[in-house]
């Protein structure tokens, strides 16, 4: 507030209400100051997953980026549990200063159908950032099946109701749904077998233990080049680069269809506007960057990129997208 304007106003207001009025201005100046200054220590990045996987090692490559850019420390810390709950958890309740922030995953907004309780509510206690990346997901069959494309695994799903099962690295995970919902779109019905994890799964598979897999791309790149199973389809809007020859979904009769698993940066609700601003430009720098495009194709992800209000709308769609399918599934964990 400008200095005329401030004395103008004080001389009509009661002495508790000048007060009021001056430690509100002072904390603004301060609030605006901080901002510029940030980031003023290290900066923690929570991923709510072990160490070692896909997300967790994009995570360490923004991190040490943005680290480079801004000379400040990004320690990448990993508080598993709870389906992604914990980590999520532990930065809704950081204090909103832009010095902790969520590497956060599908699992942000998809807990809310499966748990009866989640200690966060994703619309109200963060506040968005970037859109990272989005991991396609693949529907694979094993030798045994024979089968080798979609209508192929429909119709013979259709003509022997319940003699197919379909293995997913767990319960409630992106490929599970993402499998839920084919069946529903397309009416057909697979006995789903829920891992822990997708090594177990892949073993099964290999032995002709499992019928058909659904799982993230990533894990099954290796394997499909090799020819030691046949990949379906993918459920990405476009073909992957990796393995080119492998159709999408969308492409396999159903126009439209796409599921993917996604990383997104996010900060505490309250987090300041600018440093909010300062890191969708850092990120999304690092997405079209020489570097960025090779750290993204090492597992096989779509940059994603975009404002927060982008990314608000995006997680506002899935939230829409999914919610039905976890009711209609009855897909739950305590």
């Amino acid at each position: 507030m400008p200095a005329a304007a401030m004395e103008e106003t004080m001389q009509y207001c009661s002495m508790g209400a000048r007060a009021l009025l001056i430690a509100t201005a002072l904390a603004l100046a301060s609030s605006a100051a901080s901002a510029q200054n940030w980031p003023s220590r290290f900066v923690t990045v929570v991923v709510s997953f072990p160490a070692g996987g896909p997300t967790d090692v994009l995570a360490r490559a923004i991190a040490s980026d943005l680290a480079d850019k801004l000379s400040q420390q990004f320690v990448v810390e990993n508080r598993s549990g709870a389906g992604g709950n914990v980590g999520a958890a532990s930065v809704a309740k950081a204090a909103p200063d832009g010095h902790t922030l969520l590497f956060a995953t599908t699992s942000v907004v998809n807990n809310r159908f499966m748990y009866k309780s989640v200690p966060f509510d994703a619309d109200r206690d963060f506040v968005p950032i970037v859109l990272i990346s989005k991991t396609p997901i693949v529907l694979v069959a094993s030798q045994a099946t024979g089968l080798k494309r979609l209508d192929a695994l429909i119709a013979h799903a259709r003509a022997n109701p319940g003699k197919l099962n379909i293995g997913s690295p767990g319960h409630g995970t992106a490929a599970h749904i993402t499998a839920e919902s084919l069946q529903r779109l397309a009416g057909f019905k697979l006995t789903h077998v829920p891992y822990r994890g997708s090594a177990p799964m892949i073993a099964d598979l290999l032995g002709n233990q499992i019928d058909v897999v659904v799982d993230l791309l990533p894990t099954q790149i290796p394997l499909l080049k090799e020819g030691k199973y046949a990949g379906i389809a993918l459920t990405s809007s476009a073909r992957s680069a990796a393995l080119p020859d492998l159709p999408t979904v969308a492409e396999s009769g159903f126009p439209g269809f796409e599921a993917t698993s996604w990383n997104a940066l996010l900060a505490p609700a309250g987090t300041p506007p600018d440093a909010v601003r300062r890191l969708n430009a850092l990120v999304n720098a690092y997405l079209v960057s020489d570097k960025g495009k090779q750290d993204l194709a090492k597992f096989d992800m779509q940059a994603g990129g975009g404002s927060p209000e982008d990314l608000k709308a995006f997680m506002a769609s899935e939230v829409a997208k999914w919610g039905p399918i976890f009711k209609a599934a009855n897909i739950t964990m305590e």
